[in-house]
């Protein structure tokens, strides 16, 4: 492609850019920062982006993430090596749990009160937040139950594997937060600023609709964590928790988080755990930094039912057929293998033990789960050739 048609294709901000590099030919080519949706990923890719601060801090960056690590002991859906490798869209599990906060101790049974499916897609520069309600209801062990009860009872394995099933989808890779180590690692980025969009007061959260606030760790949390006096309730409150994660993307391109890497470091390593490996969050700085044009939420929406005695959300078929659908997409794969009929019954798992321990590291459960009949194609499409990449393992993906 010649460099005029390639200066049609710029956009405003980057012809002005063009213009001042060819009236300063010493002028350095700006950074593009990563803005992986998530304040997981947001975090990791802080210390990632300042290995340039030097050896120190790259290794020490480099010990805390070893130490964050944390497999789930189940096979996962697809070759997720292969995935990054090839700088193909790939999935991540959001989980935030209440250990650490609220007086609780780590050592808290905790349910994942918070559950976003995230995709990332480098050739579309997009990515997609799909919120989950921590009510919805699945099927594990045989027994009823919330979602957010899956990690509790089957450890990462069995929170990616209800998910999977829910939604007919390969979870690549999942992050683990509790909410206390999220007040500590926004007070180390120097705060988040916001604009609510409700007036309450709940906790240190003290806000106004339209008016711009900075808060510190402990009024963010508050502001996330408030759903009772919001009409929409859950599902108002998963909406404040993408804002805030949204307020901490946007201001993680900032010298201060960069000067503040190391109190960063300090508390991912007290209260993150992940199964993304050192090496996969430098491929991940490396291939994906440019997906952060385009980014849209989106939330499973259920109905209220009362199942013996307990309230739930029931998730329609239609429903997650339409998310699966949208998820796919994102991912690059097929959506002509699956249907509406795919997802008639309660998504079901069997995690092989029902007192997993969700904060072991060597927590195992059995891989069982069962995906339907359907088989996911991987197509990329590069200079108009069609490329497949199948990997089988339950499912094809």
């Amino acid at each position: 492609m010649s460099e005029n048609n390639n200066d049609n294709q710029m956009g405003p901000r980057q012809r002005r850019y063009r213009e001042q590099q060819a009236r300063n030919p010493h002028l350095k080519p700006r950074k593009k920062r990563p803005w992986l949706i998530t304040l997981l990923i947001v975090v990791v890719l802080l210390i990632i982006t300042g290995g340039w601060w030097g050896y120190k801090t790259w290794n020490a960056a480099k010990d805390t993430m070893n130490t964050t690590y944390q497999s789930t002991g189940s096979k996962k859906l697809r070759n997720v090596d292969a995935v990054i490798k090839k700088g193909k869209p790939f999935s991540i599990l959001l989980l935030g749990t209440d250990t650490g906060a609220l007086g609780r101790g780590k050592n808290f049974s905790a349910r994942t009160d918070t559950m976003i499916v995230a995709t990332i897609n480098p050739k579309k520069e997009s990515m997609t937040l799909t919120s989950i309600p921590r009510d919805t209801q699945v099927m594990i062990d045989g027994q009823s139950e919330k979602i957010n009860a899956a990690y509790t009872i089957g450890g990462a394995s069995g929170a990616v594997k209800s998910v999977e099933k829910l939604l007919d989808v390969p979870i690549d890779f999942y992050m683990l937060i509790n909410m206390g180590g999220l007040k500590q690692i926004i007070n180390a980025m120097g705060g988040v600023t916001i604009t609510p969009k409700m007036t309450f007061k709940y906790g240190h959260a003290n806000v106004k609709k339209g008016v711009k606030i900075k808060l510190n760790g402990a009024a963010a949390l508050d502001y996330s964590r408030m759903r009772y006096d919001d009409p929409q309730g859950d599902y108002g409150r998963q909406k404040r928790q993408r804002q805030i994660i949204m307020a901490m993307v946007s201001q993680s391109n900032s010298l201060g988080s960069i000067a503040n890497i190391e109190k960063i470091t300090k508390q991912l390593s007290k209260n993150m755990r992940t199964d993304l490996t050192w090496n996969d969050m430098v491929a991940l700085d490396t291939k994906y930094k440019n997906a952060s044009h385009h980014a849209k939420s989106y939330t499973v929406q259920g109905t209220d039912s009362m199942i013996d005695g307990l309230s739930y959300q029931v998730a329609s078929a239609s429903e997650r057929y339409k998310n699966s659908k949208r998820i796919r997409k994102a991912l690059g794969l097929s959506t002509s293998s699956i249907s509406e009929s795919l997802f008639s019954e309660t998504a079901s798992i069997t995690t092989g033990s029902s007192s997993s321990s969700s904060s072991s590291s060597t927590t195992t459960t059995s891989d069982t789960t069962t995906y339907g009949t359907s088989t996911t194609q991987d197509t990329t499409t590069q200079d108009q050739t069609t490329t497949q990449d199948q990997t089988t393992t339950t499912n094809q993906y």
